[in-house]
């Protein structure tokens, strides 16, 4: 007879001692399960006792996570986390310095567990944490062991970052800002400070008032790589919470700092005389130190330092944004200037030639003229510039344009204007076009995701990189004017196209302007046509009706593969990130599918760890418990996010599963890495409940794989053609005396 559903068989050991095989019962109270537990063993005081599960983080058991036991679970009895906080936090203080790093190695290991936080906050833990961490007796482990156990705490979001003292932060500001410090304890101080900024207005004043940025601009300069992340995730936390205002002066002086060079390049830089307790290896070069980049490093670089450069990036083109919102003014004595010298540049032989002598109203009718040959739409080019988006950034591209590329700015000019008025490329209009597409591509503006690790290595190559880039699609523009002979009509054709152009070449993320302008104009018109059709017809194919009837024959047995192939990723596992409501954590955890299809096991993993085994996964999820899949908003993970832009692409990758966890329901919450990744988990979890794949990831799948093994069929038929309707059957015959009797056997 089958054990009630609320009964599971376990195993519990403890050290020196036989393991015990027991069913236990989940309706019993857990006081009176581990007084059996302690009976059975001989042990008295069972409320010094607690169960935590053997593997994994070794989470203790409650009565709120106890249903997280499931059949054959093993456990391990060990001390109450009341009576091993107390023991430890007693130990903490009335022991050697070894002892003391034993007890914070004991800390860090079981901080993790929300009970012992709780536990070791309830007796002022955090408090004697900071006692160590301000004095700073010892620079090396043990302080690096300290910030460890307190940042482990804090993550419980128990205790607010607001309530540290304003001197705690100033002594771990002095770590950051330190020259002969270990290794160790610089990237946790910085960690540290990103969760004070991010998370507390006050303190990060404080934190920007003292931690200078030429400090930060050290950092990224080593070749510990958790150093430089740790330093650049300060840096763009400080960005983040300064006003517009702070933030350009901030970002205009870590520019003249050659910060871009840190980040793209490598070489070498001319230091000042350093001090007698420097770290750095001047003795070996005392006047040369070479600085390790970011992109290019040998060292793959990791998601959280991908994310970093994608939020600088995106903060330093919000520079841009006012600009792209304010639109001309024509009563600026400046920007009247700026319209003249754009004028100037490309006529000003020729206004002198002909206005030398001419009437007010003749030179005014010349520059209206001018103007019109810039290509502005209006006789006061102030009227083309009010629309906002570009506003006054169009007008800067295009001086910019004119002071940098002079020769190519006037060859643009007045090749257009020596052409037909029909087959002229309007100058100005496609500039104020051209910089709002730029703007759409690059989202200026927008605000940065929580989670993007979209950057563009390009945009570090160059000071003025959307400028320069302006410079470069400027002349795309009009090399893809003449390749398509385009008329003014034609405009939003060409633009199309443009656009197609600079997408198709950002998505292959060049490392380089130069690279890029290659890539870019190697794509001419004739080839996105190319490329166009070719995408048609494997997005399209053929619509006759033999062949929709066969494709129909055989999208059961491709559907197949294909959920076969969604149920192989969910078996290699992958890596997921935590996502917390306060800011982007740096947690990994592991989940996969077992072999069978039955159970889904996972756990947290640290950085940089290799996939886990299964062996190793402390958590499972029988499959048969699972109820539903939920997607995007209907996650209760981000349910409460709310609905802003910046939240858009969370939504876009977030997934739970639900699953019966005793009488209630529970959830499985997952955060994609990629878009791919979400379609193909989403597939492989619908599949594995009977549900239909619906993504758009299946759709396309199954489109090409139709593709594939429709042309396969039909390789004889090519240039055959096919009729629309299947040929008329014939009559039958009148009679069948043509049909051969194999029942007569010859002689």
């Amino acid at each position: 007879m089958a054990p009630p559903r609320n009964v599971v068989k376990i195993a519990v050991q403890m050290s020196d001692a036989i393991p015990q095989l027991i069913q236990l019962d989940q309706a019993k109270p857990l006081a009176t399960v581990l007084k059996e537990v302690c009976d059975a063993w001989s042990l008295t005081h069972p409320e010094h006792y607690a169960l935590q599960f053997a593997d994994g983080h070794r989470k203790y058991i409650t009565e709120n996570n106890r249903l997280e036991i499931k059949n054959g679970s093993i456990l391990c009895l060990s001390t109450a986390p009341d009576l091993k906080a107390q023991q430890l936090l007693g130990r903490l203080q009335n022991t050697s310095r070894e002892g003391c790093c034993e007890v914070l190695r004991n800390l860090v290991l079981l901080a993790s567990d929300m009970t012992f936080a709780q536990e070791v906050i309830s007796r002022d833990g955090l408090q004697k944490l900071s006692t160590i961490i301000e004095n700073g007796d010892d620079l090396g482990e043990m302080l690096a062991l300290g910030l460890r156990a307190f940042l482990e705490l804090m993550e419980h979001g128990v205790v607010s970052w607001e309530t540290l003292s304003i001197s705690f932060v100033r002594k771990v500001i002095s770590y950051v800002n330190m020259n002969l410090m270990d290794a160790s304890v610089q990237p946790l101080a910085l960690r540290l400070l990103e969760s004070v900024t991010l998370s507390s207005p006050a303190l990060g004043q404080l934190v920007k008032s003292e931690v200078p940025l030429d400090r930060l601009l050290v950092h990224l300069q080593v070749m510990n790589h958790q150093l430089q992340t740790k330093a650049m995730a300060l840096l763009t936390a400080l960005l983040q919470g300064a006003s517009p205002t702070e933030r350009k002066e901030m970002l205009d002086h870590l520019w003249k700092k050659n910060l871009r060079q840190f980040i793209y390049k490598v070489g070498w830089t001319r230091p000042r005389r350093p001090s007698p307790q420097s770290s750095f290896p001047w003795e070996s070069h005392p006047s040369l130190v070479v600085f390790q980049n970011i992109i290019h490093s040998a060292t793959p670089m990791g998601d959280e330092m991908a994310h970093h450069l994608y939020v600088l990036q995106a903060l330093t083109l919000g520079l841009l944004e006012p600009r792209m919102r304010t639109p001309l003014d024509p009563y600026s004595q400046e920007q009247r200037d700026q319209l003249q010298a754009l004028r100037q540049a490309a006529f000003e032989p020729e206004g002198e030639s002909l206005g030398t002598g001419l009437s007010a109203d003749r030179r005014r009718s010349l520059c209206v003229r001018e103007f019109r040959k810039l290509g502005f739409s209006n006789s006061n080019p102030a009227q083309d510039l009010e629309r906002v988006p570009p506003g006054l950034l169009a007008l800067d591209n295009m001086l910019y344009f004119s002071r940098h590329a002079p020769s190519a700015y006037s060859r643009f000019v007045l090749e257009n204007s020596s052409r037909e008025d029909k087959h002229e490329c309007p100058f100005a209009r496609s500039s104020i076009q051209l910089t709002a597409l730029l703007c759409e591509l690059l989202r200026v503006g927008e605000p940065c995701s929580e989670t993007a690790q979209d950057f563009s290595p390009m945009f570090f190559s160059q000071d003025h990189s959307f400028h320069e880039l302006f410079c470069v699609a400027i002349q795309l523009l009009n090399k893809t004017w003449k390749e398509m002979r385009a008329t003014q009509e034609d405009f939003d054709k060409v633009m199309q196209v443009v656009r197609e152009q600079l997408a198709r070449t950002l998505a292959l993320k060049p490392t380089s302007l130069e690279l890029f302008r290659t890539k870019v104009n190697a794509l001419t018109y004739g080839e996105v046509l190319r490329l166009r059709q070719t995408e048609r017809l494997h997005q399209e194919g053929t619509l006759a009706p033999p062949i929709l009837e066969l494709r129909e024959k055989l999208k059961p047995e491709l559907m197949g593969l294909i959920r076969q192939q969604r149920l192989l990723r969910l078996c290699e596992g992958m890596l997921f990130r935590k996502i917390s409501s306060r800011r982007r954590q740096d947690k990994l955890w592991f989940c996969c599918l077992s072999p069978n299809h039955k159970v889904l096991q996972y756990g947290d993993v640290e950085e940089g760890a290799k996939p886990p085994t299964l062996e190793s996964l402390p958590e499972q999820l029988p499959v048969a418990d699972i109820r539903a899949l939920l997607m995007g908003k209907d996650c209760p993970h981000v349910r409460e996010k709310g609905s802003g832009k910046q939240n858009k692409d969370l939504y876009e990758l977030a997934f739970s599963i639900s699953y019966d966890h005793g009488e209630e329901e529970a959830y499985l919450n997952f955060i994609a890495p990629s878009k791919r990744d979400f379609y193909l988990w989403t597939d492989g979890l619908s599949a594995l409940l009977g549900s239909t794949m619906g993504s758009e990831l299946t759709r396309l799948d199954l489109e090409q794989l139709l593709t594939m093994e429709t042309k396969l069929r039909l390789l004889e038929l090519e240039n055959v053609p096919i009729p629309e309707q299947p040929p008329p059957v014939p009559p039958p015959p009148t009679n069948f005396n043509f049909c051969y009797d194999y029942s007569i056997t010859e002689p």
